[in-house]
């Protein structure tokens, strides 16, 4: 239940503490500027926000409603702008305020309150809002992947209290400042929040495609930055700073930063307080144009609740009026009948208790025409597959137990033929990871080799020549990577990063081709770098040793299709790896050949599924090779470091676009479950 619990408890941590950091300074401002009868309109706003969460998570829930994930960047990030530009009016409206409060300070702030009662409202609902909104998402995605496991909901209720908390004891401690002071170093505050939010808030508009950027990294720091740890959590809870962020994040963050930050500053130092306006006459008791107390709370959150109700009941997916099949371990299949040709719905109906898959096969080839993934005991969904002529029948694969293929039923008529996807069988995938397997003991083969003349330049004092040789038997190392999880802890050894060791690159335990690049670069004598490269030099014999007894899952192979790319974008374009040699884009171009080699084995079975992807991959290879070989004369590479904006920026987008069109080989090679 707990690994369940943790990513909500974190994301509760960090959207409650965002939310309410603003929420408690907006109650302590008008508590210690006796304003407390403006306190109902920032809860009003909070009440409104809490109502609309809700309200989100049951049309959600009840309606199994899904964003994509785009369309959740999208929101999320508009949204946070938006909260930006009250946030920044709050802001100035405090500077000002601070400014009236130099003489008769009950006067004063009676009069610096008289701003519309709307902006209170909107300031606490938008700061409580968006958060509600990313928070209901987050909770209903991980309590669905979670089989509608309680772990979730408990985490993020513990994240929540605990920011309530410590939100609690940010209004008992600003209590206690001077008032004038406060709407200065309180208005400090919410800049920073505020530019950390817009920072959050750009990002989410790349990520949904509305901004570009989004893989050209200003900073990536996750290398060194535990992300799950407590104070990174906490970092980026208060102020929204990433161990990743984007040069359109960073350059947000810091314009919005210096340009307010200067104005409120000047504003405060400038001038003597102007004679405050007088204060709007209150509303007598029994003026007929006052609404009673009640009627703003109730309203905030009946709309939501009614708007919600209308959604579920008219949005909800009705009957299709098609078959109702079941999907248990006992009744596959239960209830089907041999439909007419054409495009049918079926209902799927999980009337077992573990979440399942169920597929619509070919039963003689295994073929699939249609699947449903995640479908939730007491759950249904519907499967929408055009049916021609042919024997139809379902596969339903509990999360644990044994798949189940239920009776065949023959389709007559109709003619044609349907489009199906043949899965994959470890038995597809053996002559691919034999031929992988040769060219990975061939590389290791010339590793050893490698390693060795490495070895006997740094023995000879020959360091010059040595740093040639070490690049180069880097490279043959490099171009395994879809290996990499089979080689266990050889691959510390060969090709480990100081990154979280206790003493950095001083450490003992740093090892590897980074340990003797460190040395080779950093004015390191022979006798230094004796015992790190006989370490490598031993280690890559004693994987070459290893390697053939190694477990290689033949899964692997699909996932390692964009997951070695990934490691490029990650480490050797933001140039994480770099221990002096300057030659990440090198080790991006070897990263590129492995990538290249695994396709080449797989590309029988890719041309099979997916016709048209293979060539918009080679597309996109052939053109990061491009921008990859433009950076390379002779044995001399570009350092990362040294590439001007818009070169970095386009060897990252080519990059990205190439790991978007490998993202769906692991799906097209998924080993499936057989009956």
């Amino acid at each position: 239940m707990w690994d369940d619990a943790f990513p909500s408890f974190l994301i509760g941590l960090r959207e409650g503490l965002e939310a309410g950091l603003i929420v408690s300074i907006l109650v302590a401002t008008l508590v210690r500027a006796e304003a407390r009868n403006r306190l109902p309109q920032v809860w009003t706003g909070v009440l409104a926000a809490i109502a609309l969460a809700m309200s989100f998570g049951a049309v959600l829930t009840f309606t199994a409603a899904s964003l994509s994930a785009t369309a959740q960047e999208a929101f999320g990030g508009t949204l946070s702008v938006i909260a930006v530009a009250f946030v920044t009016a709050m802001v100035f409206w405090m500077r000002r305020s601070a400014r009236s409060l130099a003489g008769e300070i009950k006067e004063k702030v009676t009069g610096a309150l008289a701003m519309g009662s709307g902006v209170l409202v909107l300031t606490s609902f938008l700061a409580v809002g968006r958060e509600g909104l990313e928070t209901a998402l987050f909770l209903w995605t991980t309590a669905k992947a979670a089989g509608e496991s309680a772990g979730p909901l408990t985490g993020a209720g513990i994240g929540l209290v605990l920011a309530a908390g410590l939100c609690w004891g940010l209004y008992r401690r600003v209590l206690k400042i001077n008032l004038t002071r406060f709407f200065t170093y309180t208005g400090a505050v919410l800049i920073v929040i505020a530019a950390g939010v817009l920072g959050y808030g750009l990002r989410d508009l790349q990520e949904g495609g509305v901004l570009p950027g989004s893989t050209a990294y200003a900073v990536d720091l996750s290398g060194h930055i535990d992300a799950g740890s407590w104070y990174s959590t906490l970092l980026q809870g208060v102020l929204n700073i990433t161990p990743t962020m984007t040069w359109l994040q960073v350059t947000g963050y810091a314009a919005y930063l210096a340009v307010v930050m200067t104005l409120f500053v000047r504003g405060v130092r400038a001038g003597t307080p102007k004679p405050a306006a007088a204060a709007p006459a209150p509303r007598p008791a029994g003026d007929p144009r006052r609404r009673p107390a009640w009627v703003v709370p109730v309203a905030v959150v009946t709309v939501p609740a009614v708007i919600a109700g209308l959604v579920v009941a008219f949005a909800r997916p009705k009957p299709s009026g098609g078959q109702t099949v079941a999907v248990s371990g006992t009744e596959c299949g239960k209830g089907f009948t041999a439909p007419k040709p054409g495009r049918q719905t079926f209902r799927m109906q999980n009337t077992g208790s573990k979440t399942a898959e169920v597929y619509l096969i070919d039963p003689s080839s295994n073929a699939v025409y249609g699947e449903v993934e995640g479908l939730a005991p007491g759950t249904t969904r519907d499967l929408v597959a055009t049916v021609a002529g042919g024997t139809y029948a379902w596969r339903c694969v509990p999360s644990s137990g044994k798949a189940v293929t239920s009776q065949p039923v023959t389709v007559s008529g109709g003619g044609g033929s349907t489009k199906a996807v043949v899965p994959v069988s470890e038995n597809d995938l053996a002559a691919p990871l034999t031929a992988y397997k040769a060219y990975v003991e061939q590389g290791l083969a010339t590793l050893v080799a490698q390693t060795r003349t490495l070895q006997d330049d740094i023995a000879g004092n020959h360091l010059a020549k040595a740093r040639t040789d070490w690049l180069t038997a880097h490279l043959t190392y490099a171009s395994l990577g879809a290996a990499y999880g089979t080689f266990e802890d050889y691959d510390q050894k060969i090709n480990g990063r100081a990154d979280g060791l206790p003493g950095g690159v001083a450490d003992k335990d740093f090892a590897g081709f980074h340990r003797v690049e460190y040395g080779l670069w950093h004015a390191q004598t022979a006798g230094q770098l004796k015992a790190p490269v006989q370490a490598l030099a031993v280690a890559a014999a004693g994987l070459q040793k290893a390697f053939p007894t190694q477990d290689f899952d033949p899964g692997d192979l699909p996932l390692r299709a964009h997951e070695i790319l990934e490691n490029t974008l990650q480490f050797e374009l933001t140039a994480d790896t770099d221990e002096g040699s300057g030659t990440n884009l090198a080790t991006a171009n070897a990263n590129l050949a492995g990538t290249r080699e695994l396709l080449t084995v797989l590309r029988p079975l890719l041309t099979t599924r997916a016709p048209k992807l293979l060539p918009a991959v080679d597309a996109d290879i052939a053109r990061l090779q491009q921008l990859l070989d433009a950076r390379h004369q002779g044995a001399t590479w570009t350092p990362v470091e040294q590439l001007d904006t818009a070169a970095r920026q386009r060897i990252a987008g080519a990059t990205g676009q190439l790991l978007e069109d490998l993202a769906p080989v692991p799906d097209l090679l998924e080993i499936r479950k057989s009956a």
